[in-house]
């Protein structure tokens, strides 16, 4: 059975004191389901922070983005052996926020996502269309183009340890969500890609749903056969809808 995870993407949120209040709740009631994966992925300069408060807590920590690169001079970047130093497991990669406001193109994110296996962390490839994207019927096309410049890069075998997470990018941040036959459609046909080249990579392969999974619909969007989690955005910064998302993917489990 595939892996639920419910990761929680902090992106440039968060104090020294809001980071400890945030943690004490969510690890007072995080589930703890065999399968299951409970992540937080806080700003880079508080990474050390959250992996000792977290301490032996069932929760595991990632990153929000990495350079390619092992090391040099490569101001305002970090390294994935400074990941590992850290402690961290997971590395959220392609956010459309990077792609589009970093500029990262492809190629970019397949060389992250090849170095982040080379390094033995677990990459969150993200993939996603726009509004004019989805509107011109192009979903299904876009999404395929990203998945296969990583597929390429790496190698269906090696594709075996990564993490998809889709993310309507007109979903993420807008309080939109697609509906859940809309999310299950994209990553049936994500699976089914992925099937081409190696059926059993995609049968265990998880990916999570992430346009702005709440409280409200995680239990909906958990309930589809092709969605295994959530890559949560702003319900992630709230201890009570954070957990009840968790509780929601602990049941699916069920």
């Amino acid at each position: 059975m595939r892996k639920t995870i419910v990761a929680g993407n902090w992106k440039m949120n968060g104090t020294s004191e809001s980071i400890r209040a945030l943690l004490d709740g969510i690890t007072a009631g995080v589930p703890v389901v065999d399968g299951l994966v409970t992540l937080v992925c806080p700003p880079a300069v508080y990474l050390s922070q959250v992996k000792e408060l977290l301490g032996n807590a069932p929760v595991v920590v990632g990153a929000q983005n990495v350079s390619a690169q092992p090391k040099g001079a490569f101001t305002g970047e970090w390294s994935l052996e400074m990941l590992q130093d850290l402690g961290c497991e997971y590395v959220i990669l392609g956010h459309s926020e990077r792609r589009s406001l970093f500029k990262e193109t492809d190629a970019d994110v397949a060389d992250k996502v090849d170095a982040t296996l080379t390094a033995g962390l677990t990459p969150i490839l993200c993939v996603g269309e726009t509004l004019t994207q989805r509107e011109a019927g192009e979903t299904l096309a876009v999404v395929a183009t990203q998945v296969d410049a990583v597929v390429q890069r790496v190698g269906i075998e090696r594709f075996a340890s990564v993490v998809i997470a889709y993310e309507p990018v007109w979903a993420i941040g807008t309080g939109l969500t697609a509906t859940p036959e809309q999310a299950q459609e994209v990553h049936a046909a994500i699976r089914a890609r992925l099937a081409g080249s190696g059926m059993k990579v995609a049968d265990k392969l998880s990916i999570l749903y992430g346009g702005s999974m709440n409280a409200g619909n995680a239990a909906e969007l958990l309930a589809q056969q092709d969605i295994d989690g959530g890559l949560i955005g702003g319900a992630s910064l709230k201890a009570d809808e954070f957990l009840t998302i968790c509780a929601a993917a602990a049941e699916s489990r069920k």
